[in-house]
């Protein structure tokens, strides 16, 4: 129940609220719109110009960037378009914050998946003090803060590859393969647990299939077995790398 609302002009005046016990951002509002029984203050973040994407050398997201909003920009990889469009119908991506899917989103989520196999960097702040993580240091703790940026490079090429129950659907697997002009290979295995796993990241691509089986192994919940995901895991990635090839 949110007992409480605040709408700072500042940063400064953002983070000193969210220091406060029981005080939580408000960005699209996906989230809090679900029944709570403990009382809560929200912070709105709607007035601190976090909505802003800027592309360069990488494509700088602000936290409040709505999946739609990133899903209509030019700017954004094709690949990580189709994840965008798994992740939510189009009401909920017209106020789904970005690093609101990255906050509550699990292993299921198929941009959490595209955005770790970029290796995407994250602005949090925490106590005032602002840190650059690794998306990949993110997702398995979800440490309180708020995120201001998400960073993903530009110059790789990417591919994204997906089987579910139906077209809508969440994943059941997923295979996000990112390769920079070095060679630096990336692959993320998504569609069960609490987040996506980071199958290989090394200096080329060869071995996609087999890191994608092994990244499988426990992969057992109510949508599919361990082999099951381990089979069409493999398949999955080496369809990946055929596209970015």
């Amino acid at each position: 129940m949110i007992t409480t609302y605040h709408r700072p002009q500042t940063l400064e005046e953002a983070l000193i609220l969210l220091a406060q016990p029981n005080t939580v951002p408000l960005g699209g509002g996906t989230l809090l719109s679900h029944p709570q029984s403990a009382p809560v203050s929200v912070v709105d973040l709607q007035s601190l110009g976090l909505n802003t994407i800027r592309s360069g050398q990488v494509l700088e997201l602000g936290a409040t960037v709505t999946l739609q909003q990133l899903l209509e920009s030019e700017h954004c990889p094709g690949a990580l378009k189709t994840a965008i469009k798994l992740e939510a119908p189009l009401n909920l991506r017209n106020s789904a914050t970005l690093a609101g899917t990255l906050v509550a989103g699990d292993g299921r989520s198929p941009v959490a998946a595209c955005l770790l196999a970029l290796d995407a960097k994250v602005t949090l702040f925490v106590n005032l003090q602002s840190q650059i993580v690794n998306l990949g240091e993110f997702l398995p703790l979800r440490p309180q803060g708020l995120i201001t940026q998400i960073a993903i490079p530009l110059q790789v090429k990417f591919a994204f590859e997906y089987t579910s129950r139906t077209p809508a659907d969440k994943p059941i697997v997923s295979a996000a393969l990112a390769q920079w002009p070095s060679g630096r290979a990336r692959l993320v295995i998504g569609g069960f647990g609490k987040s996506p796993s980071l199958a290989m990241d090394g200096t080329e691509a060869d071995g996609v299939d087999s890191a994608a089986r092994n990244a499988c192994h426990e992969a057992v919940d109510d949508f599919g077995s361990a082999e099951y995901r381990m089979d069409v895991a493999a398949t999955l990635a080496k369809r990946c790398l055929e596209d970015i090839k």
